[in-house]
């Protein structure tokens, strides 16, 4: 079968916690990647880029981030869409106020100023946690909402209230803005999601991850063994509040163009969290399911009508898409509460034993 492991034999602690332990893995990965960077961009119609690529990985990068705070380290947080808001707010302000910043210096950097919001509300979860965490997440959501409404620095006194992106160029190939093509926003937002992920997947394999582990599983036992509480629950905030960031910068700059502060209100906090939910926490590859199946199942679901040649009132397909989105939200928690990577893990553990039982 694909994933017989015969022959692969470790002899040292490094193989045995090798990125990819099962040579089958790294060649899965490199088929998804070559999917992903030849031939979706041969192939796909630019609607499929900018309903379906874009949209699923830049959810798919905002699930991450709030995966490392409450899948990797146990901390609810309900103030995503507010951290994004931060990090698109932040780039937009230093391509303004820097015109001639590379795009993605600007990008960078306005995670940073993501993480330092996350940082400083995430300081009440030195004290709470739980759901008293979660409603603290909450109304720094409702603060930051308030605040991108408010201060009309943030979108530099537009009369609308909303900031629009400007065009701008990378290495003199146009990437914003109303004449940028989607193929060049879809590689430069999957060069950004596939860094992003091979760095989260190192730092939760590496020493950080193990701390966030333990801290979520018992943190008065994590405390015991030595582990800085405080040290540990602020990275993660900061990490979280970080790539969160990056993903409402890239939301803005190269999918809506445009953003008024309605756009981080509470229901994307609540889609994220679903996202990572459902695609499995404490897991990286499960944000990329979760996306495909939240995001990206909606808008399959109302282009078929019309590919089967059947006539549906647009309402009508809208609410069918939520029941059925609903219905398979139930089935997947019921049938497994961890979510969609569990699924991945169980096909893949059958398939290396294979043909013999469990």
């Amino acid at each position: 079968m694909l994933y017989r492991t015969s022959g692969q034999f470790k002899t040292t602690y490094e193989s045995d916690q090798a990125l990819f332990p099962v040579k089958q893995d790294a060649l899965l990965l490199g088929v998804i990647l070559l999917a992903a960077y030849v031939v979706f961009p041969l192939t796909a119609s630019e609607f499929t880029f900018k309903a379906l690529l874009v949209p699923v990985l830049i959810y798919s990068l905002a699930a991450m981030g709030l995966n490392i705070l409450t899948g990797y380290a146990g901390q609810l947080s309900l103030g995503t869409a507010g951290f994004m808001g931060v990090g698109a707010y932040a780039c937009y302000k230093l391509t303004t106020i820097f015109p001639e910043m590379n795009v993605v210096v600007a990008l960078a950097l306005s995670g940073f100023f993501s993480a330092a919001v996350g940082v400083a509300f995430g300081l009440p979860s030195l004290r709470i946690k739980g759901f008293y965490l979660a409603i603290a997440t909450l109304a720094s959501q409702f603060f930051l909402v308030w605040l991108f409404e408010k201060w009309a620095w943030l979108y530099n006194y537009n009369a609308s209230g909303a900031i629009e992106v400007r065009t701008m160029e990378f290495f003199g190939i146009v990437i914003t803005g109303p004449t940028a093509t989607p193929v060049t926003q879809y590689y430069f937002v999957l060069a950004v999601v596939t860094i992003i992920a091979f760095a989260m997947i190192n730092l939760t394999r590496g020493r950080y991850g193990r701390m966030w582990k333990a801290v979520r599983d018992m943190d008065i036992a994590a405390e015991l063994v030595g582990i800085n509480l405080m040290r540990a629950k602020l990275t993660a905030f900061a990490v979280s509040s970080y790539v969160v960031g990056i993903a409402g910068a890239l939301l803005v700059f190269f999918w809506k163009g445009a953003a008024e502060p309605n756009l981080f209100d509470i229901p994307l906090s609540f889609q994220i969290l679903f996202i990572a939910i459902i695609g499995g926490l404490g897991s990286i590859i499960g944000n990329f399911l979760g996306a495909i199946l939240l995001v990206a199942l909606p808008v399959i679901l109302n282009v078929l009508p019309d590919t089967l040649g059947l006539t549906i009132n647009s309402a009508t397909m809208e609410h069918v898409n939520d029941m059925i989105v609903g219905a398979l939200i139930i089935t997947f928690l019921i049938v497994e509460p961890h979510g969609l990577a569990r699924f991945w893990a169980l096909i893949r553990e059958k398939l290396i034993i294979w043909p013999y039982p469990h």
